[in-house]
């Protein structure tokens, strides 16, 4: 339901916050006082594309924040969970900015937002009728949506589109193993012999920096013994040894300290040295009883190295891409396998079909029921709304090879009089008439709806007397079940509102030379004005007053009193 709407540099409109409440909600004025505005800025906020134009004069920003309760739409609160844009307290804020330089940036929740992620969210939030707007009756697949809920069988609807997915998904597949079958075969052989290929390789990027490092210590064992030998003998081993020299220096010195302490210092140095160069035989030692001449196992590794390389050869790749090939090479093969069996592939096939004609067949013989109802209903609705004589259905046409909707397309048919043939809605009703038709379908269907808030710009174009008091009513009692504002220049209308807003329009003021729209709830005494002249024009009476007083019940409501 929306809640809140906020409005500011809007084409006449300064800075309006409006704050709605449930059931029926009128709005009236003068002509060109803005009524359409709010219905401009909600479709806006609901996806329209922006147009700078709309930008109050002077202004560089226009921008429109619209507040839903969702907390009744679970369907939509799963979206809005799913792409992250989720309220905690079961809010929906919708919000537009358009700059003057033609920048438009929109948000859900706070966070940034696409035009049609907006739009996806109107089509569950806000429904707007209108003369000349483009409505969503007017669809196909939304005539099907609404039978379906009409019938009640929304969730058959949903498996229906599931199953015909389903079904056309092994179609594309059947297809495809006729076409390319010769040649999926040949692939899949290929494949097959490739995965064997590289799985027996058992290779893993790890193994390959190891081997090499082994690889590279192996053939340089010979070299490594000689050299590690060399410096042990160099340091400690033969007779010029460097630790045998280092210990007579230290000898030397340590004896002439006694005469000069200067040498003290020179003698602990060389004494560290001495240290460290054991610490470093120590460890050469310990280096060559682990070093030794392994050609077996340089020859294993050199294999392993050579089968390496040579699958990445015949791959026409790296060694260290050889484990992304394998898995490239499954997952191609996990598509191959599914299409390989034409008998198992035109099996599935078969039966994914039936259980799609199974399922349409039971939803043809529930929508054929509910589209008599919803045909004599509004049928019935339009001989009251100033189209006696017309008539309404809710034809199946069908459609042998079935589609996502089942096994007919449902197209709304209107005759302005029942010796005329039936031809779809929107090519021979006026706009008058569509929006009536359409205010009759929703009261009829409104138990079943699930979009919250239905907007009626206008819907008594053409009409008025009687016909004018019975839309009011029909109004009325859909706002028992649906949050419905509507804008109406008639007075029997206005009268059944349970709320009533005016627009109005004041001239530019000494600080602001522009005009400005604003809106106002009108409580008992303004409402009877309003009313009044609506009635009776600039020229107000008593008799005016009384008749607008009876209209809205409270000339009754005080005698009760």
């Amino acid at each position: 339901m929306l809640q809140n709407l906020s409005i500011q540099n809007f084409v006449i409109v300064d800075h309006i916050d409006l704050h709605f409440k449930s059931g029926f909600t009128v709005l009236t004025g003068e002509t060109g006082a803005g009524k359409s505005i709010l219905i401009d800025a909600l479709e806006l906020v609901l996806g329209r594309r922006a147009d700078t134009s709309q930008i109050r004069h002077g202004c560089k920003r226009a921008e429109i924040t619209a507040q839903f309760d969702v907390s009744t739409l679970p369907a939509l609160q799963e979206w809005l969970m799913d792409n992250a844009l989720e309220d905690e307290a079961g809010i929906c804020l919708l919000r537009k900015v358009m700059e003057s330089g033609g920048r438009s940036r929109n948000f859900i929740n706070g966070h940034p937002a696409t035009l049609q992620q907006l739009r996806t969210i109107g089509e569950w939030l806000v429904d707007i009728h209108g003369q000349h707007a483009h409505q969503l009756l007017m669809h196909n697949h939304k005539q099907s949506e609404l039978l379906d809920s009409w019938a009640g069988e929304s969730a058959l609807s949903r498996e229906v589109a599931s199953a015909y997915r389903h079904w056309q998904d092994l179609c594309q597949q059947r297809l495809e193993w006729e076409q390319h079958s010769e040649q999926s075969l040949y692939e899949h052989e290929s494949l097959t012999r490739q995965f064997h290929e590289l799985s027996t390789l058992n290779f893993i990027p790890e193994e390959w920096e190891n081997l090499q490092t082994e690889h590279n210590r192996l053939t340089h064992t010979a070299s490594l013994l000689e050299i590690a030998q060399f410096s042990l003998e160099s340091l400690s081993e033969n007779e010029t040894a460097v630790l045998t020299q280092l210990n007579t220096i230290i000898t030397r010195l340590h004896g002439q300290a006694s005469i000069d302490g200067t040498l003290e210092p020179l003698c602990s140095q060389l004494q560290s040295a001495q240290i460290q160069l054991q610490e470093t035989v120590y460890e050469l030692k310990r280096y060559l009883q682990h070093l030794d001449i392994d050609p077996q196992r340089l020859e294993e590794t050199e294999a392993r190295i050579a089968a390496i390389h040579g699958a990445a050869r015949k791959h026409r790749t790296t060694p260290e891409m050889l484990p992304d090939l394998l898995e490239t090479t499954r997952q191609r093969l996990d598509v191959l396998g599914n299409i390989t069996n034409s008998d198992a592939l035109m099996e599935a096939e078969k039966s994914a079909r039936s259980h799609f004609e199974n399922l349409a067949g039971k939803l043809s013989l529930a929508r054929q029921r509910a589209a008599d109802q919803l045909s004599d209903l509004v049928t019935e609705a339009m001989q009251t709304l100033a189209m006696a004589g017309g008539c309404f259905k809710a034809a199946l046409i069908p459609v042998p090879t079935g589609n996502l909707h089942g096994m007919e397309q449902i197209e709304f048919q209107v005759s302005a009089h029942r010796d005329l043939p039936l031809r779809p809605l929107g090519k021979v009703a006026s706009g008058g008439e569509l929006s009536r038709i359409s205010l009759a379908i929703q009261v009829i269907t409104s138990k079943a709806g699930t979009v919250p808030t239905l907007i009626f710009d206008e819907v008594d174009t053409g009409i008025g007397g009687r016909i004018a008091e019975i839309v009011g009513k029909l109004l009325q009692q859909l706002g028992k079940t649906r949050q419905v504002l509507s804008i109406t220049h008639l007075p029997q209308v206005a009268a059944k509102g349970d709320q009533h807003w005016r627009v109005s329009k004041t001239p530019g003021s000494e600080n602001d030379a522009l005009p400005a729209s604003h809106i106002s709830e009108l409580e008992t005494a303004a409402r009877i004005e309003e009313i009044a002249r609506m009635l009776g024009g600039e020229e107000l009476t008593a008799a005016t007053r009384r008749h607008a007083a009876e209209m809205l019940g409270y000339d009754e409501q005080n005698k009760r009193a």
